[in-house]
């Protein structure tokens, strides 16, 4: 093989690899511009192999209690997508969001989508890779009951490729084999907020990470209180 012939194979083995987010290499990626969507914490970019929360993909984050400061950790990617023109979608939270908070936060009401009430997992996951596939949302949230199978997990990773977004699911369970491009586990301490890396595209620089207390404030953006606005996302279901 001339050497020519090798730099040729290794060009196309390049365009091979950049074409294809799915593919997990066992090292810090080197991304394209724009592939990763800014945490809001300078400390967990430098961790993270992406500089960012990757996209577009599907993430699971375990969290052992609600109100640890896990909306406060996705905020900032929240208003970020918000800025970009697309839309937020929360399907499923254990409590309304309380829209005044919200607000307060910097989230757009007008851009933001809820479905509640939902019955079971199977009527999550399905409202979930309809939205992820929209191309309409730039970040949905979900929270189901319990921990999705391989292939919903597939398909959901799919759906969020295909629709150029970012998907969260949030559950108690700690998730275990998944095809999510990343997977976090929540920690409440006494100092802040860990986040523990427990699987990403490429090496993280830290397996957990401590965010301070003061910007994992008490104010979550949910209630349980009768008064809460919101919004049904029949729209962008429909088709």
């Amino acid at each position: 093989m001339t050497r020519r012939q090798w730099m040729d194979g290794r060009n196309g083995l390049d365009e091979l690899l950049q074409a294809t987010p799915l593919l997990w290499r066992g090292r810090r990626p080197r991304t394209a511009e724009g592939t990763a969507i800014p945490t809001g914490f300078p400390e967990l970019d430098r961790a993270l192999p992406e500089g960012g929360w990757p996209f577009p993909a599907l993430m699971e984050v375990s969290v052992p209690a609600w109100g640890i400061g896990e909306l406060r950790l996705l905020l900032p990617a929240m208003r970020y997508v918000q800025g970009s023109g697309k839309h937020l979608a929360w399907i499923a939270p254990p409590h309304l969001p309380y829209a005044p908070a919200l607000a307060d936060a910097g989230i757009d009401l007008g851009r933001l989508l809820l479905l509640d009430g939902l019955s079971n997992d199977k009527d999550i996951w399905w409202s979930a890779e309809k939205l992820l596939r929209s191309t309409a949302c730039g970040m949905v949230l979900a929270w189901p009951r319990k921990s999705s199978s391989f292939p919903v997990l597939r398909r959901l990773q799919l759906a969020a490729t295909e629709g150029r977004c970012l998907g969260a699911l949030l559950s108690p369970d700690p998730p275990v084999g998944t095809p999510a491009a990343l997977r976090l586990r929540l920690e409440p301490g006494e100092q802040g907020l860990w986040v523990h890396i427990l699987k990403a595209r490429g090496i993280p620089l830290a397996n957990a990470v401590l965010l301070g207390a003061s910007r994992h404030g008490a104010a979550s953006g949910m209630s349980s209180r009768p008064d809460v606005q919101h919004r049904q996302a029949k729209s962008v279901l429909a088709g």
